[in-house]
């Protein structure tokens, strides 16, 4: 298995702890401002990020805009749990080498364009996507004051960590 693969189930790994600390009530709560977000929404919008990189179509087009948006993943920890094994399993499986291009979709804010990205760069593109929903994730957690036992949740790797981690 290659790095970029055991990268990004390492980072997965962490929604699975997270889905694992929390209550159905908790997942949904969306009481925080300024956004008013939940943790499910979150959490359902990485794993949506994910599942879009595995419907390669014939036209060997990926559209992240075409995500599933499920909101039973949202508001139950065993659906979301369920939605993440499907994703580690196909992580697991995934046979695309990482330097084939493929067409992306996406929306950056004036309508659908299409990028040339590398397998690879999407990957790495989803990775770093999902640390920046933890950090948001993190900031939630702040706020309905629940502590999970991971202090790197939501730190990007290369942030540098506080003396009070060593």
């Amino acid at each position: 298995m290659n790095k970029l693969i055991e990268s990004t189930l390492q980072t997965l790994t962490k929604t699975e702890i997270l889905l694992n600390s929390l209550t159905n009530e908790q997942l949904r709560d969306a009481s925080v401002p300024p956004y008013f977000s939940s943790i499910g929404t979150h959490i359902r919008h990485i794993l949506d990020f994910y599942n879009c990189i595995f419907n390669l179509n014939d036209e060997n087009k990926i559209d992240l805009t075409a995500r599933s948006r499920n909101r039973e993943v949202e508001q139950d920890c065993a659906k979301a749990r369920t939605y993440l094994v499907l994703l580690i399993n196909k992580l697991n499986a995934f046979n695309q080498k990482i330097d084939k291009t493929v067409l992306v979709i996406e929306d950056l804010g004036q309508g659908k364009v299409e990028i040339p990205y590398t397998i690879g760069a999407l990957l790495s593109q989803a990775n770093s996507h999902t640390i920046h929903h933890y950090a948001i994730i993190n900031y939630i957690l702040s706020g309905l004051k629940i502590t999970i036992v991971d202090l790197e949740f939501g730190y990007n790797p290369t942030t540098p960590k506080p003396t009070t981690w060593s």
